[in-house]
């Protein structure tokens, strides 16, 4: 089962209230529904009468109408804790413009059949409405299903719950709503576009027949052993370091050193203008999360990072994913990350600078707002750091403009793409609403003219 919460019906957050405390007969007595109340109304009537007139008939018609609804009322709140029910989200992870399928499961733990359910769970109104659905008795021990879509085209992580659910009695004397203290979070991470299997110039993947090694120490005297992990083969038992340390060590086979790359985004508010999900920003943070499945598909170690210096998946495997890592949760971390990452206060990329200052980062692809001198300037230093490097340009501006608007005059974002070029940059400008597949075709298309022309070098 994927994400889900289970738990019982309960006021609140499972408060301790009892059934013949104060405040239980209150929470009964305002359950009341129109009926309950007509007919204890009628009760009280029906007694006052037959004392004044002497009648004791009346006196027992007037008992039951007024002992119905408070025995409804009171069995109803007893039963508040007999009703489990359960959540699951189908998938709990999904794309920005994706749906997923939220699952219901009310189950009834006592010996007596409920009466009508009105189940009710809590969405946040970018999801959608709020989903209501009218369930009939349920037997003892029985168990319902019902299932609803949400979809949002706005990423981030999004609360559902708690669920709530309205208990009636079979006479529809009272109704009394409870509310599960468990819920879930539905993760909405950025569109992914599938990309094209470029080389860039050097290795269409992240190893391959000739991808570098590390050094294949097979020798009885240079065997660099490891301690034996189950499912190794026995026949790759060192036994002279066996014996050496007292347990049982195996031969390191020769192991490939994955190719590297650093997806850098530039996060910066004053980068970007416009908001929404059409908006520049949105666009380079899907293109992110595109080139960042992409390369782990393709067999890299990946690395994400953002102008303020932070770096996913952090410290292990030199900080990238997919060496030390498994790259389904490496994966999975960076779109959670990307999915509720926002514009930050910083005004420059001297800290992302620092960060790609130890060099051997392998290929760099980076997501620019607007640059202007200073900050085009530590992005030309970048290049040097790396083995490869392309840059998508965002000129936010003119994703401001309409389609029917006629562009405005040359402004500096060309001497900025030029200035990148000369520093070795593959720099592409991105227009509104441009396809990246289409763009990051371009880029390869471009880099392996400049590295045909000797201008250039392949991935390293």
């Amino acid at each position: 089962m994927t994400a889900g919460g289970t738990g019982r019906a309960a006021d609140g957050a499972d408060g301790p209230d009892g059934a013949g405390g104060k405040g239980g007969v209150r929470t009964a007595l305002a359950g009341l529904t129109t009926r309950g109340r007509s007919f204890l109304a009628a009760g009280v009537a029906a007694a006052v009468c037959a004392y004044v007139l002497g009648q004791s008939d009346l006196l027992r018609v007037g008992l039951l109408l007024a002992v119905l609804p408070l025995v409804c009322a009171t069995v109803l709140y007893r039963t508040r804790y007999r009703v489990a029910g359960s959540r699951r989200l189908s998938p709990a992870r999904v794309p920005a413009a994706g749906e997923a399928r939220v699952h219901l499961r009310i189950e009834n733990v006592s010996r007596l059949p409920t009466g009508l359910l009105m189940l009710q769970d809590r969405v946040p109104y970018v999801l959608g409405p709020r989903p209501r659905f009218v369930l009939d008795r349920v037997e003892a021990g029985g168990r319902r299903e019902v299932s609803y879509r949400v979809r949002s085209d706005l990423r981030g992580r999004y609360p559902l719950g708690p669920l709530q659910l309205r208990l009636s009695d079979p006479f529809g004397m009272c109704e009394l709503t409870r509310s599960f203290s468990t819920h879930d979070t539905l993760t909405v991470i950025p569109r992914v576009e599938p990309l094209s299997p470029v080389r860039f110039g050097g290795e269409a993947k992240g190893y391959g027949d000739g991808r570098r090694r590390s050094l294949a120490l097979a020798g009885e005297d240079d065997v660099i052993p490891r301690g034996y992990r189950y499912g190794d083969d026995l026949r790759r038992v060192h036994w002279r370091s066996t014996a050496r340390y007292g347990e049982l060590m195996v031969r390191r086979e020769e192991q490939p050193r994955r190719s590297r790359c650093t997806v850098l985004l530039d996060t910066r508010g004053v980068a970007y203008a416009g908001a929404g999900p059409d908006s520049a920003f949105e666009w380079a943070v899907s293109g992110t999360a595109s080139v960042l499945a992409h390369m782990l598909e393709r067999g890299f170690s990946v690395r994400l990072l953002t102008d303020t210096g932070s770096s996913l998946p952090g410290e292990g495997g030199g900080g990238f994913a997919g060496a030390s890592q498994e790259t389904a949760d490496a994966a999975g971390l960076m779109m959670d990350t990307l999915a509720v990452i926002d514009h930050s206060d910083g005004t420059g990329l001297s800290r992302a600078y620092d960060v790609l200052r130890g060099g051997n980062e392998g290929l760099l692809v980076a997501f620019f707002g607007d640059l202007d001198e200073e900050q085009a300037a530590v992005a030309a230093k970048m290049r040097h750091r790396s083995g490869g490097a392309i840059a998508f340009v965002l000129d936010s501006e003119t994703w401001l403009r309409e389609p029917t608007d006629v562009p405005g005059p040359a402004d500096d974002s060309d001497q900025r793409l030029r200035r990148l070029r000369e520093a070795g940059w593959t720099a592409v400008r991105v227009p509104r609403g441009a396809a990246l597949d289409t763009l990051w075709r371009t880029a390869d298309r471009t880099r392996a003219g400049l590295t045909a022309a000797g201008g250039g070098e392949g991935v390293r």
